[in-house]
């Protein structure tokens, strides 16, 4: 049965690291833009990164940082995955020569802000994956969902679900979309940047929950 991934992302609190990986997450993100009310800085990045048991991944989020600031955050957490959220090329994207998620803000249609995801997943062949995303003013995710419906079933890169996620939507996302991973940051706090642990529990029950589901639905669709 396929395992989705989650990633919990925007952690500046020891207790919150802690209590996301007892709730079962597979990855951690570190939110390093400045502007963010989750930012932190790098040197407090390697302070919560040195918490995570083995398996389980840290991320680094950066939205057009230059050079300088990727590399004095894999600096800080060299063994991170890194996650581009701005107008990033591939070249910027791949010239730390990390694995890297490449965030896609997805826009509605006639919003003039649609995105062609098989395009971009060409022109960032060499991401991970693409983490797909509600467009909103500004950068670095704003908790809101996107319609599901505009994924291609036909997307040449592994995706994770991200936008507005929460315990109680979760389950669905991962039965419709059947994302390589989930991503959720707003949908288990208490306040910005404070997570829930409930919260947290209850969103990877919620996973494990839906993997069953799609596991059964396979099993149906394999004995027709």
């Amino acid at each position: 049965m396929h395992r989705t991934r989650i990633k919990i992302c925007g952690f500046t609190r020891e207790a919150d690291v802690d209590a996301a990986c007892a709730a079962g997450a597979d990855a951690l993100g570190f939110n390093l833009y400045p502007k963010s009310p989750r930012g932190i800085t790098p040197a407090r990045a390697r302070e919560l990164a040195r918490r995570l048991p083995p398996f389980v991944v840290p991320v680094l989020l950066f939205v057009n940082a230059s050079a300088d600031e990727v590399a004095a955050g894999l600096d800080a957490v060299p063994e991170a995955v890194l996650q581009f959220h701005g107008d990033e090329t591939p070249a910027q994207c791949e010239a730390a020569a990390r694995p890297y998620l490449r965030a896609v803000r997805m826009g509605a249609p006639g919003s003039g802000h649609e995105v062609d995801l098989l395009d971009c997943a060409a022109r960032y062949a060499s991401a991970q994956a693409l983490l797909l995303d509600a467009f909103v003013d500004g950068f670095g995710g704003g908790g809101k969902v996107f319609d599901w419906s505009l994924i291609p079933r036909n997307v040449p890169a592994p995706v994770v679900l991200s936008g507005g996620l929460n315990p109680a939507n979760v389950t669905d996302g991962v039965r419709l979309v059947r994302p390589w991973a989930v991503d959720v940051s707003s949908g288990v706090e208490s306040s910005k940047g404070i997570k829930d642990a409930l919260l947290m529990r209850r969103f990877c029950q919620a996973v494990r929950d839906a993997d069953a589901l799609v596991g059964d639905a396979r099993a149906a669709e394999a004995a027709s």
